[in-house]
């Protein structure tokens, strides 16, 4: 399996290039020269097998450079009890209404990032012990990617990992998971912006060639394919859990901020499983809702960004959002690369013509407001016994909607409540359970280094700390 660019100026090159690489030198995201398939026979020997075991035979139909034993033995130290909590790692959670929970934080972080982020840190480690390198990780974060990634790249000797989040704009509980991290690998640079800003710094940065490859810069956001390709597994996982028929349906709905969670829906779904529904559910940031509802494309700017209490979706600018509409396209990067240039001279592009292919792509959407969270958040609780952060709230309302008898819907959890805490107190009048683990982790010291919104900036404080 090689990897081209979603806007068609890239040489096609092998997984373990293209994992370091995070932007392809044309400013595109990497994506498979095919999509593997996985038929019937196949899903049906897949049902018992462990969550490792899973995760090792979808990855190894997008990883070929890696051998198939090595990505094994990496499955299955990423995926362990002891980080996840059970032999489980992904377990479901039903609740009322013909809904259940795929539950994605049961991780170090509390967060689904961590279900890609603990495969990618191994995956680096290997890869640069084999070349005997060093990476620079250059990261941007709404509140969980940070996390998770420092978490995950904590004390390692050829990683240095840095990450940068909007001043003001995560909660509490999410700032002190990262800025109490004191490892020498890990710094934390808050920007005068929202996460949008922190996005566009990370692109210029990754954009200026010469620099990338002399600091050795690399990427654990979404725009990484190997991310997308470890989120790919828990959707098979989810289907072998709730079904018990060959060919049997299910919908999934997706909290969506950056489209890369609900991306790896659509690749599973490309590759043959039965899934009926993908629902995207927004905040009050709804440009990818408003999308799959009109076909127009218009990110917002800083100023109209709004700052919500799901703020890990506070985003406009979805950068896994170029690799859907590269199969929309037909996999023609020349129009895609026309389409982002457009978007950058007149601040939208208009797809309308395509709105009947949204719904053979499965699509549905929906968005939430403070209040809709509020309300959720209750309900789960007065009904389910269960309680749920304001993310999760978002997937669970909007999937409501989209319910179907003998279709099972999991709703795909982001994280625990404690991230979140003010917000479950005002929804149910009571503390979030608290890890053990955590407690007492706002009050710990905390370092951190704040930027100017510059490109300039970052690079200069890169050339300082890099990692060669």
């Amino acid at each position: 399996m090689r990897y081209l660019s979603t806007r068609g100026g890239m040489t096609p090159q092998p997984f373990t290039d293209i994992l370091l690489e995070g932007l392809a030198p044309d400013g595109g995201l990497a994506v498979p020269e095919s999509i593997p398939s996985v038929d019937a026979a196949t899903l049906a020997a897949w049902r018992d097998l462990s969550y490792p075991d899973l995760a090792t035979e979808v990855l190894r139909r997008f990883i070929t450079d890696i051998p198939v034993d090595d990505l094994r033995q990496l499955a299955h130290a990423a995926y362990t009890p002891a980080v996840f909590g059970s032999a489980a790692i992904v377990p479901i959670k039903p609740l009322s209404g013909g809904l259940s929970l795929l539950g994605l934080s049961q991780g170090p972080t509390l967060a689904f990032k961590d279900m890609a982020m603990q495969l990618l840190g191994h995956l680096f480690q290997y890869v640069l012990e084999r070349r005997d390198s060093t990476l620079n990780i250059l990261g941007a974060t709404s509140g969980d990617t940070g996390s998770a990634a420092e978490y995950a790249m904590r004390g390692k000797e050829r990683v240095a990992v840095f990450m940068l989040s909007p001043q003001g704009r995560m909660s509490a509980f999410q700032r002190a998971q990262m800025y109490s991290l004191q490892d020498a690998n890990i710094h934390n640079l808050t920007i005068d912006g929202v996460f949008d800003d922190c996005q566009d710094i990370v692109k210029a940065v990754s954009a200026d060639l010469e620099f990338k490859q002399r600091w050795r810069i690399g990427a654990v956001n979404s725009i990484n394919w190997a991310r997308i390709a470890a989120q790919v597994v828990y959707y098979f996982h989810g289907w072998l859990r709730v079904t018990e028929r060959p060919g049997q349906e299910v919908s999934f709905a997706v909290p969506s901020g950056n489209f890369g969670n609900i991306l790896a829906g659509h690749i599973a779904r490309s590759m043959g499983l039965p899934i009926r529904k993908l629902v995207l559910a927004t905040n009050e940031n709804n440009v990818l809702e408003e999308f799959f509802r009109t076909g127009v494309y218009r990110p917002r700017g800083s100023a109209e960004t709004y700052a919500t209490s799901s703020p890990s979706m506070d985003i406009s600018r979805a950068s896994n959002f170029e690799r859907f509409i590269y199969d929309l396209l037909g996999r023609d990067g020349a129009r895609v690369a026309a389409l982002w240039e457009q978007l950058a001279r007149e601040g939208q592009f208009d797809l309308s013509q395509y709105l009947p292919e949204f719904a053979r792509y499965g699509f549905a959407g929906g968005t939430s407001s403070h209040a809709d969270r509020l309300a959720t958040i209750r309900r789960v609780y007065e009904q389910d016994g269960l309680v749920i952060d304001p993310h999760t709230a978002d997937g669970v309302k909007v999937a409501r909607n989209y319910v179907e008898p003998g279709v099972p819907m999991l709703v795909l959890e982001t994280a625990l409540p404690i991230k979140f805490a003010d917000t479950i107190r005002e929804a149910i009048g009571a503390e979030p359970p608290r890890p053990e683990a955590f407690a007492g982790l706002e009050d710990l010291p905390q370092r951190v280094q704040p930027m100017p919104r510059d490109a300039e900036a970052v690079k200069a404080y890169l050339k300082q700390h890099a990692r060669l």
